[in-house]
């Protein structure tokens, strides 16, 4: 698997990706916003994250799209290819990512990014999510969130987040993954 950042925000390339493999397609023809991709051995994309700066915060780089091939989902490259984007964002300067998840499948991907629940939801119920994480020590950790939460503990602010999605209606499979979390701390961040 090759992971490749494209292009930063505004000059983001179209990506015209099949509407029946990937969520989301039709976003990722806009070219204001970055991209990374990742792709398969024969060259093929898998995976595609759009990216742009917060309009009004210039230290923050929100990940606006992620979405995985259909037939992939699963195996890790989501989180893999997010990772790429965080880092490079780092390197440039940014001192915090943001994303608005709408699932608990991309919510715990994202945790396993290092990314943990603001406790904020957009107007369209999704989940905000953060890096460096809101538990983070802002007098301690030189990455920390400027606004950190020193309410919860990681496991509280983790389950804070699935509760969110607890209380909606929910596939089968949404509702067992939930159910295989209930009470169990935030997932290992991977550092690949």
């Amino acid at each position: 698997m090759e992971y490749e950042l494209l292009e930063w925000p505004p000059d983001g390339p179209k990506l015209r990706l099949d509407h029946e493999r990937f969520s989301y397609a039709g976003k990722f023809v806009m070219t204001n916003t970055g991209k990374a991709v990742a792709r398969a051995e024969d060259g093929r994309i898998v995976a595609a994250v759009a990216f742009n700066e917060d309009r009004t915060d210039g230290d923050t780089l929100w990940l606006r799209y992620v979405t995985v091939d259909r037939e992939r989902r699963g195996e890790g490259i989501g989180p893999r290819l997010c990772r790429l984007v965080r880092d490079r964002a780092l390197e440039r300067g940014y001192d915090r990512l943001r994303i608005a998840v709408n699932n608990p499948f991309a919510y715990e991907a994202l945790y396993r990014t290092g990314f943990a629940y603001t406790g904020e939801t957009t107007g369209i119920a999704e989940l905000i999510l953060e890096y460096p994480s809101p538990d983070s020590d802002p007098e301690t950790d030189a990455d920390a969130a400027p606004d950190a939460d020193a309410d919860w503990t990681p496991r509280e602010r983790y389950q804070a987040g699935l509760e969110e999605y607890r209380a909606r209606d929910l596939s089968a499979d949404e509702e067992a993954f939930l159910e295989s979390r209930l009470g169990s701390e935030p997932p290992e961040t991977g550092g690949e």
